[in-house]
């Protein structure tokens, strides 16, 4: 991340991440027992992304754009597919042919967000918040970055006040549990 930038500056430099981790998965041999740890990684970073775009991004969308609320719900929808495999994908080792299969989901659904976001939300977000209004969202969405969950969990909250309240403890168990099991986080 873009420490002291814009929340788009943000959340552009997570989707370089995003990108790279999943261009070093695609390059290893299929079934390759390293594309597990790569996809721990991954897992971790679009989980921690989705909650800080759920806790600060989307209500600002939902506020001021004027077709925020559609678009924000079309945005957690697409976090709860990209979910829904993260979870499946933890369940799978790397050898496993439903593993491969699943990451080509993941790629294709995260892939479409990634474009959605950087050809129509950024600009859009750009166009109506002011300068300092995307700066101090870049702020919020780096520090809750750093306490989010790393893993997924289907019944967390999606939309504040809950999500402010919950992820960080559920946060720092998947901290805990990644740190004993040697899990990337």
């Amino acid at each position: 991340m873009t420490h002291g930038s814009s929340v788009i500056a943000e959340l552009q430099a997570g989707h370089r991440e995003t990108e790279t981790l999943v261009a070093r998965i695609e390059a290893l041999p299929v079934q390759d027992l390293r594309c597990r740890a790569l996809a721990d990684e991954l897992t971790a970073q679009l989980v921690r992304t989705a909650v800080a775009e759920e806790t600060h991004l989307y209500p600002v969308v939902r506020r001021r754009l004027s077709d925020g609320r559609a678009l924000a719900d079309q945005e957690v929808s697409a976090h709860t597919r990209i979910g829904e495999i993260l979870k499946e994908l933890e369940d799978l080792e790397a050898d496993d042919p439903r593993f491969t299969e699943a990451l080509h989901r993941l790629r294709a659904e995260v892939s479409a967000r990634i474009r959605d976001e950087e050809l129509r939300l950024f600009p859009e977000l750009a166009r109506v918040c002011p300068e300092q209004e995307l700066h101090t969202l870049g702020q919020l969405v780096r520090r809750t970055m750093e306490t989010a969950p790393t893993r997924p969990h289907p019944l967390l909250p999606t939309s504040p006040p809950a999500i402010k309240f919950v992820a960080p403890g559920i946060g720092f168990v998947d901290r805990l549990r990644d740190t004993l099991s040697g899990r990337p986080h």
